[in-house]
């Protein structure tokens, strides 16, 4: 089983789910979500306990989503929030519909504050799978307008956690050339595996960079600030149905993700 750490005990706390199999990606998440949501924040780390060491496909995009759901049924009982740590959301909407409280995905944090802010971004990532994954989901946040382009380097994000310093030279070309080829006034390095590489490559890159973990964690840590003004309004603003649904028959699940999927359960966990 990957191993799954637990911070320090404190007022609030995130769940962090990685849904693919990486350890060593979910610890660099980790560590970048942590500097931002700071010592009042108690982070759990979720991995995928089933699935693809990185995601790279629409297979493994697929099985990452249902991956993203069992790390919930498992370690989700008691959280605040739940910050989906991979760039392209996978699961996200089930986990929203699942979960009664806040559930934030890194690309769409990113893309609506993009193209709220800039008015026109670009996005930078690891597989060439991703460019038109990554389309389709701006075009299903209706931001596809303001998207100047996907520029994807030919290395994986898991690739690229593993080796950053070989990846730098290769990330900054397409940030140049999606800034001077495709009118982009802010860039997106999306993925986890990215995380911290937009301090990096900023001061080489005449528009803004922006990491998606960091912006992810952000958005976590002001949900988490709603939360503790009025937990009772952010609840009832969630999109979270299960417990009301009649119960749905399933086969060959895990016992904790069988009832989350079930809707006869309104908590996670296995107690």
């Amino acid at each position: 089983m990957p191993d799954q750490r637990v911070y320090a005990s404190s007022m609030h706390s995130l769940l962090l789910i990685n849904p693919n199999t990486s350890v060593a990606v979910t610890s660099l998440a980790a560590g970048h979500v942590s500097e931002i949501t700071g010592s009042g924040v108690r982070l759990v780390e979720a991995t995928g306990r089933f699935g693809c060491a990185y995601i790279s496909s629409e297979r493994c995009f697929a099985v990452a989503a249902l991956a993203a759901l069992d790390c919930y049924a498992q370690q989700g009982a008691g959280c605040d929030a739940v910050l989906l740590a991979c760039f392209g959301d996978p699961g996200l909407l089930a986990l929203r519909e699942v979960s009664p409280v806040p559930v934030i995905g890194l690309a769409e944090s990113c893309m609506l504050g993009s193209a709220s802010r800039a008015g026109r971004f670009s996005i930078v990532t690891g597989g060439a799978a991703w460019k038109p994954m990554l389309e389709r989901l701006a075009g299903a946040l209706g931001v596809s307008k303001a998207l100047a382009s996907v520029r994807t380097v030919d290395v994986t994000g898991g690739q690229i956690a593993a080796d950053p310093d070989a990846a730098l030279d290769r990330l900054l070309s397409c940030c140049r050339a999606a800034v001077a080829e495709d009118g982009a006034r802010e860039v997106i390095l999306g993925g986890a595996g990215l995380a911290g590489l937009a301090a990096r490559i900023q001061p080489h890159c005449p528009v803004p960079l922006l990491d998606s973990v960091e912006v992810g964690a952000r958005a976590a840590r002001d949900a988490l600030d709603q939360a503790a003004r009025d937990p009772l309004e952010v609840r009832q603003s969630s999109t979270f149905t299960g417990a009301a649904e009649a119960a749905v028959a399933t086969v060959g699940l895990d016992p904790a993700l069988a009832r989350l999927i079930s809707g006869g359960a309104k908590t996670p966990g296995r107690n």
